[in-house]
């Protein structure tokens, strides 16, 4: 690298600084960012690559949802790289780090980019004309980039790099040992951006607090020599695989081996390749059987043709919420599953592959595939353990940054929290719980200090366009080739040209990217529109982000339409391109009329009121009252039990061994300690109304049951989940037979009853994985193999059997399995046709399976018999229908987003967290339970929000106070004043129009979606 000469020092002052570091801007670090900054914190989110985005930007889709993996992140990165209070520091690194939590120094080296990002205008021409091709890493190395580049279409900044280490110019002359040749990108840049005086330079930030988040890599399966990887072009890893599928890979979404670009017909999944193996890493990587399923089920799609997808496991690990279901329909979708370990790959006839495996039938098999996925593991890359030493941050066994599992984001530094993939192998949503959960760590410590370094944006006073005629602009997008690969987008925008009062339209590779966000705002103003109509993707994750455009242009948000040609068209219509380009016409066309009748719309200032309610006083509500309340805001914790703790009471230990009920105790005394926490136990919700920033809720207290009225701002739902009480295998009837809570107290009150016991059995999935509760309970397995260590250490001689289906004990806990083993626990699965069988005879208990090794039935006479019984639900229908927040079919409730808004309801300023949400263990609750205090706690500070112009409007000339609006309403809004006419609070209105549709006299109009706009649409299609 250039050497460095720029010194300049950010921030400064005294006391504790009210800005933060982030370090790493994969999702979790761009939602950390996010998060802190809508809080009060200024932001340096430092970025090793030259733009932000991480591993996700390089996925085709992600699970359980299928969506688009950049059209769900792209938002969130045009978001943090307009943010008024984040500044990015790509291409950079931390060097040095002085002080202490609350005044930190640190030192950012940022490497120099040889192009100026103020004059880039992001036109390409310089790796047109760039002559050297180099393999390109965002798509691992599957076709080539230019030295000039830019990492990905929709980067932020969407800013091009030189890369030094390829440039022909930084290359000395081998006769003449100078450097300075080609320079043809400085010659035809026509912005003059190309800059190779550039150094580096050397930033001494001033923050209080640091965040790391900097990600992971993937295993080299070239480590391995079975799977013969980069000696057989059509062995890939399965990063590859998502870039071979995406539309904005290097064969443009078409599914073909990268060999001979020959379209596969069957192809296999090898999982657990560096992952879960002694050699490499034992731990297993938590997310490779959900990719490889979602890879397989996606693959199916893109080929047009039977693909044949088989997917060979030891266990499938599909533990997290819907993921058993997800399993399950890929399984009728014709994806097969063969649970054994590959013993070798060979070179078939014509670049196929043979396979050769030993089934649990004890059969060798070969078969021949054409193509083979490595599913391969995470691990630390090397410059990350470099930064920890820096940073003088332990490390656990497996090099990931050391966290106590009670305090899973805080390292062995104070004030340096952890996020993500540092922390430990995990998907999406778990990392940006993650990130949310360290935003909230990094804003309690500093929360003296909020506001104090923030900038204020100012955004234009809306430009007046009621007497103006409709000059609608339209934007159509070929979402990489998410749309273009079935609609013809050109032959849409030349009929988007010919619609009325339409005077622009324009084809965008990706609508959404930052330099599409920079060209839209010219044209608006180029060109006078004052109507924008997008034909994209879905308003549902990307309205907000073009309302901005709007707003930093002068235009009124509500003067804008989407029209839906992904989802509603070429996602459907893949087969049916004529049709499907007709229709993107008839969106496009509906979407027009629409738009010419749209109105400006006034958001009314909202108010908030700073105090949270927190409902429900386990671990994951006490912990996000907390740090609420460390925060600054008064919090009301209410629990329906005379005593705080939930479920938590019935557990004595962690795997790790920490004592959960003195945890427990300490937590108490610090949540009735705490100045800003008041307790409400024995309290049942009878009432909750209002909205945003401002509920009311009401409450029934003590065995009096007085009546308590309370208002506040944000709510945290933290309600918990329950143990399943078997019907089966005798619980109930044989005091033998317990569940694994029965077991914990039998140990914790009569170890010496348990020592006693000479076999024992536990049986995995009691309740859950069936037709009544087909999803995994998550923690069972890891539990039976906890108890199971505890018996051989209370008695080494005892005989512990575990009978499982698969064993599930994800990312370190792969450890506590290995352990079991090792200690003489045996494991013996069982198939869900052949149950076990537990019986009593006039000896005792006897259980009876079928050996999976043997295959032969087994008959023993046990001690004790432990069932894993499944984590269900609360009841939580009446809390439900109170607070009108939706649930699964299997009673726990549904967020916002599953990947992206983990602990958000759709209903804002109503928060989830812990068991309520799904199964969990108790760290995963303490760390949803912070990002929900974290999400919760940047609602109450923002200040600046409005009231949604979307209301009802009563003509109350033309009302007949009829009543039906009144008792329609699901929210409650409307009432009859004293004027005896319907009127519809602002504030509390909802915009869902049921009361629009339901008034007979057609008084009542929901702004923004009046009769004529809503008429015009379905008039413009027939």
């Amino acid at each position: 690298m250039a050497p460095t000469k720029d010194r300049q020092t950010i921030g400064g002052g005294n006391g504790t600084v009210g800005a933060v570091m982030v370090v790493g801007a994969g999702i979790a670090g761009v939602q950390a960012a996010l998060d802190l900054a809508n809080s009060g914190f200024f932001v340096y989110l430092v970025e090793r690559s030259p733009a932000i985005g991480g591993v996700m930007a390089q996925l085709d889709k992600t699970f359980p949802t299928n969506d688009c993996s950049m059209c769900i992140l792209s938002p969130k990165l045009v978001e943090c790289g307009r943010h008024l209070n984040i500044q990015l520091l790509t291409l950079a690194e931390v060097q040095e780090i002085h002080g202490e939590v609350g005044d930190f120094t640190i030192t950012v080296q940022e490497y120099p980019r040889y192009i100026d990002m103020e004059k880039c205008i992001a036109c390409g021409l310089c790796a047109e004309k760039c002559p050297r091709s180099v393999n390109d890493e965002f798509n691992q190395a599957l076709n080539k980039r230019k030295a000039s580049f830019v990492k990905y279409p929709q980067a932020v900044p969407l800013k091009y790099v030189i890369d030094r280490d390829h440039c022909i110019y930084f290359k000395p002359d081998k006769k003449t040992g100078k450097i300075g040749r080609c320079r043809a990108c400085e010659k035809f840049c026509p912005a003059g951006a190309v800059d190779f005086s550039q150094e580096g330079k050397t930033h001494h930030v001033k923050v209080g607090s640091v965040i790391l988040a900097p990600g992971f890599k993937t295993f080299d399966p070239s480590r391995a020599a079975t799977y013969h990887y980069r000696q057989l072009p059509n062995v890939v890893t399965s990063l590859e695989f998502e870039r071979i599928l995406s539309a904005s890979g290097p064969f443009e979404g078409h599914l073909v081996r990268p060999g001979d670009r020959a379209e596969p017909k069957k192809i296999a999944w090898l999982q657990c390749v560096g992952s879960r193996d002694v050699k490499y890493h034992s731990y297993c990587s938590s997310v490779c059987c959900m990719y490889a399923i979602k890879e397989a089920v996606i693959a199916k799609e893109h080929a047009p043709y039977d693909l044949d997808c088989a997917i060979f496991y030891m266990d499938m690990r599909t533990y997290g919420k819907d993921f058993e279901r997800y399993y399950l329909r890929a399984q009728e979708q014709g994806v097969r599953f063969v649970r054994s370990r590959i013993h070798s790959i060979d070179l078939g006839q014509d670049g196929d592959l043979l396979l050769r495996y030993m089934d649990e039938d004890a059969g060798l098999h070969q078969e021949t595939f054409n193509m083979v996925v490595l599913s391969v593991g995470m691990e630390v890359p090397g410059d990350v353990k470099s930064m920890a030493a820096t940073l003088g941050l332990e490390l656990n066994p497996h090099d990931f940054a050391a966290t106590h599992p009670l305090t899973p984001v805080a390292t062995s530094r104070p004030g340096i929290f952890v996020c993500g993939a540092m922390a430990g192998p995990k998907d999406i949503p778990e990392s940006v719980m993650q990130a949310s959960a360290a935003a909230a760590g990094s804003g309690s410590l500093l929360s003296e200090a909020r506001w104090t370094r923030t900038r204020t944006k100012e955004v234009p006073e809306p430009r007046d366009v009621s007497g103006e005629p409709p000059r609608v602009g339209v934007f159509v997008c070929d979402c990489g080739i998410n749309i273009a690969s079935v609609v013809s987008v050109p032959e849409v925008v030349e009929y988007a040209k010919t619609l009325p009062h339409v005077v622009y339209v324009q084809e965008n590779l990706f609508s959404c990217s930052q330099d599409t966000q920079v060209q839209m705002l010219k044209v608006f103003e180029e060109h006078q529109i004052n109507r924008v109509v997008v034909a994209a993707c879905t308003p549902l994750t990307h309205e907000a982000l073009f309302q901005e455009t709007m707003r930093d242009s002068g235009l009124n948000k509500y003067l804008f339409e989407m029209a839906n040609i992904r989802n509603q068209d070429s996602w459907v219509h893949t087969q049916e391109k004529e049709e499907a380009t007709d229709k993107a016409k008839d969106l496009v066309r509906m979407a027009v009329a629409r738009a010419t009748l749209l109105k400006p719309l006034v958001e009314v200032p909202l108010t908030i009121n700073q105090r949270a309610l927190v409902l429900g006083g386990g671990v994951a509500g006490m912990n996000a009252a907390l740090n609420l309340a460390d925060q600054g805001f008064e919090t009301i914790l209410v629990e329906k039990e005379k005593e705080l703790g939930g479920l938590a009471r019935r557990v004595h230990h962690t795997i790790e061994g920490l004592d959960v009920q003195a945890y427990l105790d300490d937590l108490i005394a610090r949540v009735r300690a705490h100045h800003n926490i008041q307790i409400l136990t024995q309290a049942l919700l009878v009432s909750f109304i209002g909205y945003k920033g401002n509920f009311v809720t009401e409450v029934l207290v003590g065995p009096g049951m007085y009546e308590r009225k309370i208002e506040h701002g944000v709510t945290v739902v933290a309600t918990g989940a329950q143990e399943y009480r078997p019907t089966e295998f005798l619980y109930g009837q044989h005091p033998g037979v317990l569940t694994q809570l029965d077991l914990g107290r039998v140990m914790h009150e009569s170890p010496e009853k348990a020592a006693a016991w000479q076999r024992v059995f536990f049986v995995q999935c009691v309740g859950s994985r069936n037709a009544e509760n087909p999803n995994c309970s998550r923690i069972c397995c890891q539990g039976a193999v906890k108890h199971a260590l505890e018996l051989k250490m209370l008695n080494p001689e005892m005989e512990v059997v575990i009978l499982y289906r698969d064993m599930r004990t994800y990312g370190f806990l792969e450890d506590y399995y290995l352990e079991a083993r090792n200690q003489g626990v045996l494991f013996s699965r069982f198939d869900p046709e052949q149950s076990p069988r537990v019986m009593q005879d006039k000896e005792g208990l006897v259980l009876e399976f079928q050996d999976h090794v043997l295959q032969l039935p087994v008959r023993l006479p046990a001690d004790a018999v432990v069932l894993s019984a499944a984590t269900v639900a609360g009841e939580h229908e009446e809390l439900a229908s109170l607070m009108k927040i939706p649930r699964t079919s299997e009673g726990f409730f549904i967020e916002a987003h599953a990947k992206l808004r983990p602990v958000d309801f759709s209903s804002e300023g109503i928060f989830l967290c812990g068991s309520a949400h799904s199964p969990k263990l108790i760290s995963e609750s303490i760390s949803q339970a912070l990002a929900a205090a974290g999400r919760a706690g940047a609602f109450l500070a923002d200040t600046t929000q409005t009231i949604s112009g979307i209301t009802a409007c009563v003509e109350p000339e033309r009302c007949a106070a009829c009543l039906i609006c009144v008792r329609v309403c699901p929210f409650k809004v409307p009432q009859i004043n004293q004027e005896n006419v319907s009127e519809i609070n602002r504030a509390l209105c909802q915009g869902c129009g049921i009361c629009a549709s339901e008034c007979p006299a057609k008084t009542i109009q929901v702004s923004h979606y009046e009769d004529d706009q809503l008429t015009a649409k379905i008039k413009a299609l027939f």
